[in-house]
């Protein structure tokens, strides 16, 4: 088993949740058809691309890959897929 490493956030709900303190409620059929539409247009890869990269960076995305339990193929295609969502954000230096 993969243990995955939980921010505070996650950690509080994670425990309010065994506490039985968030109650949860059953998605509609509509909400449920929406959230599959959702994950399959999410999901749905229909490009190929190819890249070089460094081998010390390639490393690193592996090592990381490994750490959160996924492929680092699929590591890649979130990090690239937040960066143009702009959920990822570009570090100034200097």
């Amino acid at each position: 088993m993969i243990k995955m490493k939980l921010d505070k956030e996650e950690k509080d709900i994670l425990e309010a949740l065994e506490r039985d303190e968030i109650n949860t409620l059953t998605p509609s059929k509509k909400e449920i058809a929406e959230i599959k539409a959702m994950a399959e247009n999410t999901l749905r890869k229909d490009r190929r691309v190819t890249i070089r990269l460094y081998d010390h960076d390639l490393k690193g995305i592996q090592k990381k890959a490994i750490e959160k339990g996924m492929p680092y193929q699929t590591l890649i295609s979130s990090m690239i897929h937040q960066y143009v969502e702009g959920d990822l954000i570009e570090r100034k230096i200097g």
